[in-house]
């Protein structure tokens, strides 16, 4: 048993550490979902401006002929 001090009963000490265990995971969680999400969009994105920037192209050769 861990030593806490004149407090002997070290149940309330040890929910403490088992909530902040679960609130880092949640946290580390969050952060990555949101990191996973924004790769996502600035994927998309850079697929959009490839495909706008080869509709243009299309129209501006289109237009020569």
């Amino acid at each position: 048993m861990t030593d806490h001090g004149w407090y002997d009963d070290s149940s309330e000490y040890d929910e403490a550490v088992r909530r902040a265990e679960r609130a880092t995971r949640s946290g580390w969680a969050a952060i990555a979902g949101t990191a996973g999400a924004l790769g996502c969009a600035l994927i998309a994105l850079a697929v959009v401006c490839v495909g706008t920037f080869a509709a243009c192209l299309y129209v501006v050769m289109a237009a020569d002929y």
